[in-house]
């Protein structure tokens, strides 16, 4: 059904992956001497105290979106709990995949530069959380199952 807790943390988790389009992902890299920030759509800089879009990243844009889809997706298919299961592992996969490329276009885009602890954004704790979340939807899923099959015993 859809008012369960996996519900609840699977549609969380879709929040979590959308957030990264607002939030930044690493603040004050000075790129060029140029201070820059970047966001899952490209890189931003400090022009004349005004934040520029510098560069775009078109094809982990699009990605970001298609893989904010898969946990909502995920919701929708209650009546299949084995298959949901399923899906909620590959999700897990593609978050974390998504996440090696993430980090692979901001080491990109920073030209190899060590980034410290005072240059990471927020949008770089989410996808863990995310994962998380994830991780609780499918403790929930095989807690339901466990309670029908449990059910169906008595009947």
């Amino acid at each position: 059904m859809l008012q369960r807790i996996q519900s609840i943390y699977l549609f969380f988790a879709t929040l979590a992956i959308l957030a990264l389009y607002v939030v930044t992902i690493a603040n004050n890299v000075y790129i060029n001497g140029i201070p820059t920030s970047i966001k899952v759509t490209g890189l931003f800089q400090d022009i004349n105290g005004a934040q520029s879009h510098v560069e775009s990243f078109v094809a982990l844009t699009v990605v970001t979106a298609l893989v904010a889809l898969i946990p909502l997706v995920i919701i929708f298919l209650f009546r299949n709990r084995k298959l949901q299961v399923t899906l909620c592992y590959s999700a897990v996969l593609v978050i974390i995949g998504h996440s090696f490329w993430l980090a692979q276009t901001v080491k990109k885009a920073t030209g190899g530069i060590n980034l410290g602890t005072n240059n990471f954004g927020v949008g770089l704790f989410l996808p863990p959380i995310a994962i998380l979340l994830i991780f609780l939807a499918i403790k929930s899923i095989k807690r339901d199952d466990a309670l029908v099959r449990s059910a169906d015993r008595l009947r």
